[in-house]
């Protein structure tokens, strides 16, 4: 956002609500480069941030209101009685800086009324964390505002306890993480179990190479059935294994595990989660090695087993993968909870126009509503922005 944006954010702060605002904080969507849904299965991740994000003007209030309002709906702003929140009490986009003040006074912290102008580019049902990017600016507002001294973990945790608590997803914590935590040209390698992270150079320009997001605009909802029972299934498997989570079953053991398991549908998603912590172990090793085109075939299998084991692709996920390769990808999966939204695609830098336009062609001869892509350029987590 430029400094022009900002200072114009900040002025409909003030015409929306009488008074200038106290801070701009600004959150990022993000792609996850490798290791879906691993993050529920303490497992490891490593998403980047996009410079699409979700910023807010917020200001104090003494009176405990909180009122929120989106530049992009429109409507006049919600306003929410904190002392009556509980899960389901708000619906809508406001769900989510509602649930993060209930999160917040839930865990003992002592947040006032506040009021908030959100502006956000991230895209909506993309499977690129909008509401993470939504849940954490809101976070990182009310915990400077008021004091609380919060570290990044933190808002992540706060951010997760609103959206599965609240709002009703079971979502693992890499979207908030990713939002919170990410640093700019970086891919962000993330334990889940106990959040230790390191942050891996990922300058894909200096390479040749580009990362491409192709954002099929079938919409997802995470707080459908299909996700929660994925989750089920995976708990399912740790059971039947014994184990905690399925991030304990070693990628060497896994033919002896999967022996051990009755249920194919639960062996499947076994599978899935297994392997995939492994190629993220993977990847990381490449790109240690500066190997970066060598993930390629990684992505690829990546995505067939997101598509096979884990069912969570569709046909447009499918197509994008396929026509990317057709065209010369370096490789390709969808990237987010599935069911819709995006993929990614690497590619070589003077590649990406053709492979971009074989993509949208081939959505056109299926008949798929034009997809839109755009280059992933990692980029800086939550932070507050100065205002001129």
């Amino acid at each position: 956002m430029t400094t022009e944006d900002v200072a114009g954010l900040a002025a409909e702060h003030e015409r929306l609500y009488g008074s200038a605002p106290e801070g701009i904080w600004t959150a990022p969507g993000r792609v996850n480069l490798i290791g879906e849904h691993t993050d529920y299965n303490d497992g490891f991740v490593m998403p980047l941030a996009l410079p699409h994000s979700a910023t807010a003007t917020v200001s104090r209030r003494a009176d405990g209101v909180l009122r929120v309002h989106s530049r992009e709906i429109g409507t006049p702003p919600a306003v929410v009685d904190p002392a009556s929140l509980a899960p389901g009490s708000v619906t809508g986009w406001a769900a989510y800086p509602a649930g993060v003040v209930w999160a917040l006074r839930e865990a003992g912290h002592r947040v006032g009324g506040a009021d908030l102008h959100v502006a956000s580019d991230v895209p909506v049902g993309a499977g690129l964390s909008s509401s993470a990017a939504l849940e954490v600016v809101t976070a990182l507002a009310l915990s400077e505002l008021y004091g609380l001294g919060l570290g990044h973990e933190d808002l992540a945790r706060i951010g997760q306890r609103a959206e599965n608590g609240f709002v009703g997803a079971p979502t693992g914590i890499l979207d908030q993480m990713a939002s919170a935590c990410c640093a700019e040209g970086h891919a962000l390698h993330l334990d889940t179990r106990d959040l230790s992270q390191r942050q891996i150079p990922f300058d894909l320009a200096a390479e040749g190479l580009r990362l491409l997001v192709v954002d099929t605009q079938v919409k997802h909802a995470h707080a459908d059935g299909a996700y929660g029972r994925r989750r089920a299934s995976c708990e399912a498997g740790a059971a039947a294994l014994g184990v905690r989570a399925l991030r304990d079953i070693p990628f060497a053991d896994l033919d002896a595990a999967l022996a051990r398991i009755e249920d194919a549908e639960v062996r499947r998603r076994v599978r899935h989660v297994v392997t995939e912590n492994h190629r993220v172990e993977r990847v990381v090793a490449l790109l240690d090695a500066g190997r970066v085109r060598d993930i390629g075939p990684l992505l690829a299998e990546g995505h067939a087993s997101l598509r096979d084991d884990f069912e969570v692709s569709c046909p447009e996920l499918d197509l994008a993968v396929q026509a990317s390769a057709s065209a010369g990808a370096l490789g390709a999966r969808m990237t987010g909870g599935g069911f819709g939204g995006s993929a990614i695609v690497l590619v070589e830098e003077d590649a990406a126009e053709a492979i971009g336009k074989a993509v949208s062609d081939a959505f056109a001869v299926a008949g798929h509503t034009a997809p839109r892509i755009f280059t992933a350029i990692p980029s800086p987590g939550a932070r507050r922005l100065p205002v001129r």
